[in-house]
């Protein structure tokens, strides 16, 4: 997909997301007799905007939100014939029911959206261990690959999604134990040690060394520039041995080659039924901690059938998949409303959070990779948008909230000193947030 296939996927799913989300505030406010002044896509000078039942719909060049403008006394003068129909006329139940309805569409639009995503039949991996990292800390746990898993921490598992959320949450409670279903029985725990060393960041998933996909000890790709096509290597060569030590995974070469870099090795591999020799001197190259390691520039072949056996396909009728739709909105919203609630404590790193630039990335990512993927990011992110709107943040739909909560408490609203002191804290709290966001998207890119 190209760049523009990209932002076109971005600005679908923003849009779809901030029309359903201001469509809450509006419908909620004509349902309880407020007149809406404009309803706004976007940000900034308008760029189109039609009339309709009162109201100025407008269309504006800013895509990272919108907003639903009411008649509100203390933004404008309002006639006494039309006090009843301003916002803050209304009592303080309709006025927390009008705030309550953007972040409430948003979970509305996931289950909508998980439901096609059942309704039409979803595919998911079964959490197989294909193969583990050599001195990872899955490998430090015992995974040598071929287990299936079971259940993480004591929560079941059923997919590998349901294998990294769980992990995540393992990684911020500073604990990770596996329940496995092959072997029967076994259970396996991370050293304590291992596990402070990986952090809290999303990257740590990877670096934890686990992954579903197999691969054989097969040569399937060759960098024409690289040292194994220098010292021989063919695609289609099947490993035998390193230096006449016998090898049958993938990872025990991967293994042998960053050992020895800028060493000659010899190789054993089978090719067209015969043996053949061969010497490689790997190139030396920095690794992540940055101590050098071996690379030959050639690739695996997957293990196909592996991944067929892993792989399961669900297709539910209409009511099946509704109540599947609404399980897994509530199961995202609280590892969702979990994870932030960490991330502000310090025990998740802050590392994890993403700004415009890698949604845009991802929504490209997620259209590339079919309807079901796309349906399943745009469900994620509304529910993401839904739960941020409803933290206590002043600015936020939840700031609105805890106010109003004030007032019913106490019988008042909260003084209008109080209000412009949340609003600056809330304003530099919130760009404080986007800033860092937009930071570690730019660090993301930049690193890749």
């Amino acid at each position: 997909m190209t760049m523009l296939g990209t932002l076109l996927a971005f600005a679908v799913a923003i849009g779809v997301l901030v029309t359903f989300h201001e469509f809450g505030h509006y419908w909620v406010a004509r349902r309880c007799g407020v007149k809406v002044l404009r309803f706004s896509i976007g940000f900034g000078k308008p760029l189109y905007t039609v009339r309709w039942r009162g109201t100025d719909w407008t269309l504006s060049p800013i895509p990272l939100g919108g907003y639903v403008k009411m008649l509100d006394e203390r933004e404008v003068e309002v006639p006494a014939s039309e006090r009843h129909l301003s916002f803050n006329a209304q009592p303080v139940g309709r006025r927390m029911a009008i705030v309550a309805a953007g972040p409430l569409a948003n979970l509305l639009l996931a289950v909508i959206l998980y439901w096609l995503v059942f309704l039409s039949g979803v595919t998911w991996l079964k959490p197989g261990v294909g193969s583990v990292l050599p001195e990872s800390p899955a490998a430090a746990a015992g995974f040598r690959g071929g287990e299936m898993i079971a259940a993480v921490n004591g929560q079941s598992v059923s997919s590998w999604q349901d294998v990294r959320l769980a992990m995540m949450e393992g990684l911020s409670d500073g604990e990770l134990s596996f329940t496995l279903s092959h072997p029967v029985g076994s259970v396996l725990s991370v050293p304590p040690a291992r596990l402070a060393a990986l952090g809290t960041e999303a990257s740590s998933l990877s670096r934890f060394g686990l992954s579903p996909v197999r691969v054989l000890a097969e040569i399937a790709m060759v960098d024409p520039a690289g040292a194994g096509a220098r010292g021989g290597l063919q695609v289609g060569d099947r490993l035998l041995a390193v230096n006449g030590q016998p090898i049958s995974r993938w990872e025990q070469f991967t293994q042998a080659i960053h050992r020895h870099p800028a060493q000659p090795l010899r190789l054993d591999v089978s090719r067209h039924g015969h043996t053949v020799s061969l010497t490689v001197t790997p190139d030396s190259v920095a690794g992540e901690s940055g101590q050098r390691q071996g690379r030959l520039g050639v690739g695996p072949r997957q293990d196909s059938a592996w991944m067929d056996s892993l792989r399961m396909t669900r297709q539910d009728g209409p009511i099946d998949a509704l109540l599947a739709a609404m399980d897994k909105t509530a199961d995202t919203a609280w590892t969702s409303l979990v994870m932030m609630g960490k991330m502000l404590m310090g025990r998740v790193s802050m590392d994890n959070l993403s700004g415009p630039l890698m949604i845009a990335d991802y929504a490209g990512q997620s259209a590339r990779q079919g309807s079901q993927s796309y349906l399943e990011f745009m469900a994620l992110i509304s529910i993401s948008l839904a739960v941020l709107n409803l933290l206590p943040i002043p600015v936020l739909d939840g700031g609105h909230l805890m106010y109003y909560t004030v007032e019913l408490l106490r019988g008042r609203p909260v003084s209008e000193r109080t209000l412009a002191w949340g609003q600056r804290i809330g304003l530099a709290a919130l760009a404080a947030l986007m800033a860092f966001a937009l930071f570690n998207d730019i660090q993301r890119l930049v690193t890749g």
